[in-house]
C-alpha cells in the first residue's frame, strides 16, 4: 500500500473488492505445527520417488525455483535437502474453516475459491468502514491472531485487479489499487500476469510484440479477436482494468469426489477394487460432512500413457453410503473400462465422486 488517503478521497468506484490469498498455505500450516520445520524448505505433495507433484512449497523452497504442479522428483533434484510431506487435507480444511468464519465477521458476500483463497465484496460491510484498505488490514491481523499464519491481500474496484494486487508483495503483503490509479498500475504489468494467459497464449502475444498491459491497450479490439477469438475481448477489457464479474457467495459443490495417484501402475483388478472401496469411504464421509446425497457415481481412470476415460451411472434414488458408492464404482470399472488388461490399462490414478441430485 503506497499511501493512505482519507475515507472521503480514498474510493470513487461503485465496488470495493478484497482478494485474500494465504501465503504458501499447506506448507505454512505444517511449519506452524512443527517448529523444527521453520526456516527449512518444505514441500507438500507427492513422493519424489514416484510420480507425485508439488502441491505447495514454502518460501524457503521457492528460492530454489520450486513451484506448485512441478514433479516432486524435479523438486528433489533442485533442493535435495527439502523436507517432503504428504498433504493433510483435513487439517488444512479445519484451518480454512476458521479463516472463512473470520471473513464472515466483516461481510456476508464472500466467494471461496479454494481452501486458501477468497474474494470479499466489502462495499457494504458489517463494520461500516468506508476504506477497504483498512478492512483488509484488519482481516489480515485477525487471521494472523487466530491461526498464526500470514495472508496477502489485494484491494481494488473489481475481482480481476484485486487478484493481481494480492500477488504483488507476497508474503504478508497488502496492495491497494485505487480507482484513479488503475491505468498506472496496469501499464507495466506483464501480460502473463493476466488470468487465463498461459504459456501458449503468452508466446503468441510475445510474437505479436505484446509484453505488457500497456502494449495490449495499444491494440484494437478487432485485432485481438482475430488472433484470440472471444478471449481477445477479455484481453481488451482486462488490459483496461474492466471486470464486472460479481463476488458469488459460496454455494455447495455440485460434485463431491476424491482422487488418488499411485506410486506404481495398478494392473490387478482386485487391487483396483480395494482402492475404490477406500476412496468410496472418503467420498461418503465428505457427503456426510456436507449433509448431502447423490444419484450419479462417476469413475475416472487414467492410463499409463496419461490418457483417461470417465464413466458414469445414475441411480433412481439418492445414495450416500460408502458400500453403495463403491458397488457402482466397481461395476463401472468392471464393465465400462478395460481394467486389469496389460495395455494400455496400467493405471496411475482413479477417481470417483457423487454428483448431487438436480
Amino acid at each position: 500500500m503506497k499511501r493512505s488517503r482519507s475515507n472521503e478521497q480514498a474510493w470513487k468506484a461503485p465496488r470495493k473488492i478484497i482478494h485474500v490469498d494465504m501465503d504458501a498455505f499447506y506448507a505454512a500450516v505444517e511449519q506452524r505445527d512443527r517448529p523444527e520445520l521453520k526456516g527449512k524448505p518444505v514441500i507438500v505433495g507427492g513422493s519424489p520417488e514416484g510420480r507425485g507433484v508439488v502441491s505447495t512449497a514454502s518460501y524457503e523452497a521457492r528460492k530454489f525455483g520450486i513451484h506448485s504442479a512441478m514433479p516432486a522428483s524435479q523438486a528433489k533434484r533442485l533442493c535435495p535437502q527439502a523436507v517432503f510431506l504428504r498433504p493433510d487435507f483435513q487439517k488444512y480444511e479445519n484451518v480454512s474453516r476458521i479463516i472463512r468464519r473470520i471473513f464472515g465477521n466483516y461481510t456476508a458476500t464472500v466467494q471461496t475459491v479454494a481452501l486458501d483463497e477468497a474474494y470479499l465484496d466489502v462495499t457494504q460491510n458489517k463494520l461500516r468502514i468506508n476504506d477497504p484498505a483498512e478492512l483488509a488490514l484488519l482481516i489480515k491481523q485477525n487471521i494472523c491472531a487466530l491461526t498464526k499464519l500470514t495472508a496477502s491481500a489485494g484491494v481494488a474496484p473489481n475481482k480481476f485487479l484485486a487478484k493481481i494486487a494480492s500477488d504483488m508483495k507476497k508474503p504478508d503483503g497488502l496492495v491497494v489499487v485505487y480507482p484513479e490509479d488503475i491505468a498506472t498500475f496496469l501499464e507495466p504489468l506483464p501480460v502473463r500476469k493476466i488470468p487465463g494467459v498461459g504459456p501458449v497464449t503468452g508466446e503468441k502475444l510475445h510474437r505479436l510484440g505484446i509484453e505488457t498491459c500497456g502494449d495490449l491497450v495499444a491494440r484494437l479490439r478487432e485485432e485481438l479477436t482475430s488472433h484470440f477469438g472471444k478471449f481477445g475481448l477479455d484481453l481488451y477489457d482486462m488490459a483496461r482494468g474492466l471486470d464486472d464479474s460479481p463476488v458469488i457467495v459460496y454455494a455447495a459443490p455440485q460434485q463431491i469426489g476424491n482422487e488418488t495417484t499411485f506410486e506404481k501402475d495398478l494392473l490387478d483388478l482386485k487391487a483396483m477394487e480395494e482402492h475404490l472401496r477406500e476412496i468410496a469411504e472418503i467420498v461418503a464421509e465428505r457427503l456426510v460432512e456436507e449433509g448431502r446425497r447423490g444419484r450419479t457415481v462417476t469413475l475416472k481412470v487414467k492410463y499409463a500413457d496419461f490418457s483417461q476415460i470417465t464413466r458414469s451411472v445414475t441411480q433412481p434414488e439418492e445414495i450416500s453410503a460408502a458400500d453403495e458408492i463403491s458397488k457402482h464404482a466397481i461395476f463401472l470399472l468392471r464393465t465400462k473400462t478395460d481394467a486389469g488388461y496389460p495395455a494400455p490399462a496400467a493405471r496411475d490414478g482413479s477417481d470417483i465422486g457423487g454428483r448431487s441430485a438436480a
